[in-house]
């Protein structure tokens, strides 16, 4: 049995130019810096460092397994130096992910998100990072579902004799700290039943039935429950495996040609259509938003990403840049027109979430200053 690869990201906002906005160009530098001398050391085989809006993301490669201490506390080394060149330069959100003083063995409950998968490389390996910035992991729900459990958008859950045997999906109860998995096609409407309310459950991994291993994960931390207090959504990272009995890179990518609101631009609190796009594209420039989704992609080979760069390079990668074309301007300004209308609503939901969800909110302080003022309806 061949020795299976272990994919980490790791991702965190540790402070960003003018606002929430993107990082310095020497906190990209520090982590790549950081986790250069790791793949010396062999703690690493390979990595790639990005960004999407003010969140940075460390991909790394090895083979210690999901959950290794070491690989984690890589990560937090990373963005605990970012964090000390961002406080130098007075950014803003300096250090905001990072809510504990110091590694405890794992990057779970720190702050960070992560998004982890181990598997046998095929003979081909297409591997696709989507990342999203100002918008919480339950965003993915409804393009994964329609990646996943639609035949309409996945032509290969049909014709592909792998695929047609199903996915296992692992839901998270984000609010009950509570999963189950669920297999589709045999469920696939009460999982529908459970992923509508983005408020509270998420897709956290799907698996292939057919032995593939895993399909895809996704990072679910909330750090409003990880911190015990409300303090931002997760800009979460989503890990796709492509092709044969797995869904095709393209079936990923189309889905995203619907426009989609999901929750979290502007203080948190506001619904906005995702807008695909190259990172290079991926600052907030309109109400800090709209809400970003970028897609990466990269071959694995012999445990390295490989991209349009020369074969063997560790580290310094060119991935495909799948939001970067043309083709996707039809889709962004939809996404403006659709978040500019959902703008015009003000503080008025639907257009705002959810007390329960709302990031920053007066209300509780409106309400003990009309403690008594309010009466009784006659």
């Amino acid at each position: 049995m061949a020795e299976k690869v272990t994919i980490s990201v790791i991702k965190a906002d540790v402070g960003s130019v003018c606002g929430h906005t993107r990082p310095h160009p020497s906190m990209i530098e520090k982590c790549k810096e950081t986790l250069a001398d790791a793949a010396k050391q062999g703690i690493i085989e390979d990595f790639y460092v990005t960004r999407v809006g003010d969140d940075i993301n460390l991909f790394m490669s090895h083979y210690k397994g999901e959950n290794n201490a070491e690989v984690h506390k890589l990560g937090w080394d990373a963005f605990t130096e970012a964090t000390k060149l961002a406080k130098q330069m007075k950014l803003y959100g300096a250090g905001q992910d990072i809510l504990t003083d110091a590694f405890s063995g794992n990057i779970k409950g720190a702050g960070p998100g992560s998004a982890e998968m181990s598997f046998e490389e095929r003979p081909a390996e297409p591997v696709i990072f989507f990342m999203a910035d100002k918008t919480e992991p339950s965003a993915y729900s409804l393009p994964l579902s329609r990646i996943y459990l639609d035949p309409f958008t996945t032509t290969g859950l049909v014709i592909d004799a792998k695929a047609k045997k199903g996915f296992d999906v692992e839901i998270h109860d984000v609010l009950d700290h509570k999963k189950v998995v669920m297999s589709s096609p045999e469920e696939t409407l009460s999982i529908l039943s459970l992923l509508g309310d983005t408020s509270r459950y998420a897709i956290k991994r799907i698996t292939s039935r057919a032995g593939i291993g895993p399909a895809c994960v996704v990072s679910t931390d909330k750090l409003n429950l990880t911190a015990g207090k409300y303090v931002g959504k997760d800009d979460p990272v989503c890990v796709c495996r492509a092709q044969s009995g797995l869904p095709s890179v393209g079936e990923y990518l189309q889905v995203f040609m619907n426009t989609m609101l999901v929750a979290g631009w502007m203080r948190g609190s506001h619904y906005g259509a995702w807008y695909p796009c190259s990172p290079d594209n991926s600052d907030p420039t309109y109400f800090d938003g709209p809400p970003r989704i970028c897609a990466l992609g990269f071959q694995m080979c012999n445990g390295r990403f490989q991209g349009l760069e020369k074969y063997g390079t560790v580290g310094d990668h060119v991935p495909m840049d799948f939001f970067k074309g043309a083709e996707w301007d039809y889709v962004r300004q939809r996404a403006v027109k659709a978040s500019k209308f959902m703008r015009s609503m003000g503080p008025f939901m639907p257009a705002i979430l959810g007390p329960e969800e709302m990031e920053y909110t007066s209300r509780p302080a409106v309400l003990n200053e009309l403690k008594q003022r309010l009466e009784d309806l006659d």
